[in-house]
């Protein structure tokens, strides 16, 4: 018996010593992916030219204007931003126990834009500050109506029913949100959010964007017990004192605000809350309490590598940063979805 016992610990032991030097090995992948980010684009510059414009910044020299002005706020709005997504998609796939759980795919995003693009047909010119609440209100809106479809059928809601109630309400909104612009002639101003970009980012938009992401991020990491009990049932979770409906509310909560204030500096990014907590899953299991932050940290890095192949793929031209990531999001949503339509 005793021999069993410590066997136990010490796989226990292993398994844990593996888990700190993946989440290290990830950690550093990301600093690796934050060095390329600033140091290659339109225009290569040299090593000691970014260590200066980070650590001895100077105004007067052009190739430090450009790493301080340019690259340093785009490549820490794209890994706040992607880690905001990939939080909320971990967050309600957990919470709805739904594989194809996304805040692009069920309509969230579609929410956000649909009130932002109204801002800027009624309110142009408003400061950042309210056009990111604005956007986390359509966010709110679009999701209780999404939950509203989905549960009126007989039955209640189920993953299936959310996923089409979301799909149809984000055609709806998309359908909306290109009607705004087109009679208020806001193509062009609303063509960054369509497509989806981190090069509007500014230091004033990160002073606002970064707290509120950290706090909702470091606040999801505390449900993450929870949800993963919801995962295994919810009788299950009830009799081992969840509150689920608690845990639901607050968890769908931090999910829009995570999804709405990121729509509001970068537009509709649609597919990163998809892949990569399915990604994290397989990295560190079904444990919600790893699962959120090494989603946080894979959703940086594929957001910085996404904006950095926008930007080096055809320079000086930049593509837009959705469709990189479009193009492992669609292929990776068409195999989920067949996955989960055998499991039925």
């Amino acid at each position: 018996m005793l021999d069993k016992f410590s066997s136990k610990n010490l796989k226990n032991r292993q398994n844990t010593s593996l888990v700190c030097i993946l989440f290290i090995m990830v950690f550093l992948g990301l600093l690796a992916c934050m060095f390329l980010s600033v140091t290659f684009g339109a225009k290569e510059v040299k090593f000691h030219t970014v260590w200066s414009a980070i650590f001895h910044y100077n105004s007067a020299l052009t190739p430090q204007q450009i790493i301080h002005e340019l690259r340093l706020p785009r490549m820490i709005g794209a890994a706040i931003v992607g880690a905001a997504f990939a939080v909320a998609g971990a967050l309600m796939q957990g919470i709805t126990r739904n594989p194809l759980a996304d805040a692009g795919i069920l309509g969230i995003n579609g929410g956000a834009m649909f009130v932002v693009a109204l801002c800027f047909a009624f309110f142009p010119g408003l400061p950042y500050s309210l056009l990111m609440l604005f956007s986390f209100i359509g966010a709110v809106l679009s999701t209780l109506f999404i939950y509203a479809i989905g549960s009126a059928s007989p039955g209640g809601l189920t993953p299936i029913r959310l996923t089409i109630s979301g799909a149809v309400i984000a055609a709806l909104l998309h359908s909306l949100t290109s009607g705004v612009a087109i009679y208020y002639d806001l193509s062009q101003d609303l063509a960054f959010w369509y497509a989806g970009g981190v090069s509007g980012i500014k230091w004033t938009y990160l002073r606002i964007l970064v707290p509120v992401i950290l706090l909702a991020i470091i606040s999801s990491l505390f449900l993450g017990r929870s949800i993963s009990l919801i995962t295994m049932g919810e009788d299950i979770a009830a009799n081992l004192g969840v509150k689920i409906n608690r845990i639901r509310v607050i968890g769908i909560t931090l999910a829009v605000i995570l999804a709405g204030v990121s729509v509001s500096a970068v537009g509709s990014i649609g597919f990163v809350g998809l892949v990569i907590p399915h990604i994290a899953r397989k990295l560190v299991g079904g444990n919600y309490q790893l699962i959120i932050p090494m989603s946080a940290l894979l959703g940086s890095i594929l957001l910085i590598l996404a904006d950095l192949a926008a930007r080096t793929v055809d320079p000086p031209r930049e593509l837009a940063i959705g469709i990189m990531v479009a193009l492992v999001g669609v292929p990776f949503f068409l195999y989920i979805a067949r996955k989960v339509g055998r499991d039925l």
